[in-house]
């Protein structure tokens, strides 16, 4: 059982460590004890997303695996025995911090719209999404980063899962809208006149007009207010735990800040923190002291 277990935590880490740069570098800054947990909760959120975006077969076959492996990790859940290389490091997780059930549930219910739901009309309505697919996440985790006070620390945990995702989606249209999603408001779009084609256009010659430039602007606007919001809960975490988030932060407001120095151009190039100032960012992290990130 315990190598069973020891092998579902590592598939976690690996899958955290392929697909979750920034992230991953930040939780070389956790405890070591912590950080099993929060690869786990990583694999969780990645394998699901895997399932929805990189799984071969029409939308209803992804979504009966979906389904599937849903139910298998309900199971597991009432106690049932689990046959899956990654849910028992999951379910083991979840018992060690008795993390609330229900942030799976929504989670797994915002991985099924992706299924059928192209996109938002309101930003509203990607909020709702994102409820499950983002701000539950931050949630999820809390517990593992042992706030002193966690009723004032879940709002901004949720606020920085929502900054996460948002970076995201502003910095992805050009791989999202290959998959045929848009999770850019379509309000905000037509607000500075930019149709879905439009961004299918300029996805295709790799190039943004200046209406769209104006249009990721104002979601970078949107983007840095949920990390302003978030950013009172980093000294509410334990001591430990600081260094960590503070990090991911920096990193994931980072790519932010190479979409600003590209002039909003989201498809000339994919935006990217260099890794020397991934390495600066790490280590300045993990000297300060003080009130916020």
């Amino acid at each position: 059982m315990e190598d069973r277990l020891a092998a579902a935590y590592r598939r976690c880490r690996d899958l955290h460590r392929r697909h979750g740069r920034s992230y991953y570098l930040a939780t070389l800054l956790l405890p070591a004890w912590k950080r099993r947990h929060v690869h786990a909760l990583y694999g969780f959120a990645r394998y699901a997303d895997d399932i929805v975006d990189r799984t071969a077969g029409d939308p209803e076959e992804r979504a009966n695996r979906l389904r599937e492996w849903s139910a298998r990790f309900l199971a597991g859940l009432a106690g049932e025995p689990v046959d899956d290389p990654l849910l028992p490091a999951v379910l083991h997780t979840i018992a060690v911090f008795d993390l609330d059930r229900s942030d799976f549930a929504t989670f797994l219910e915002s991985m099924a719209m992706d299924l059928t739901v192209t996109g938002y009309r309101t930003y509203n309505d990607l909020l709702a999404y994102m409820a499950g697919s983002a701000a539950a996440i931050g949630t999820m985790m809390l517990p593992i980063l042992e706030p002193s006070d966690p009723v004032a620390a879940r709002e901004p945990a949720r606020q920085l899962g929502l900054a996460f995702q948002l970076t995201n989606f502003i910095r992805d249209v050009a791989e999202d809208l290959d998959r045929g999603r848009l999770y850019l408001p379509r309000e905000d779009l037509a607000f500075f006149g930019v149709s879905r084609r439009d961004l299918v256009e300029a996805a295709a010659r790799r190039a943004a007009t200046d209406a769209i430039k104006a249009a990721i602007e104002y979601e970078v606007r949107r983007a840095r207010a949920h990390y302003a919001a978030a950013a009172p809960g980093v000294e509410l975490l334990a001591p430990g735990s600081r260094a960590c988030i503070r990090t991911a932060y920096h990193l994931y407001g980072g790519i932010l800040d190479e979409i600003e120095r590209a002039d909003y151009d989201v498809f000339a190039r994919r935006a990217v923190v260099p890794n020397h100032r991934r390495l600066t960012v790490t280590a300045r992290c993990l000297v300060v002291k003080g009130a916020g990130p």
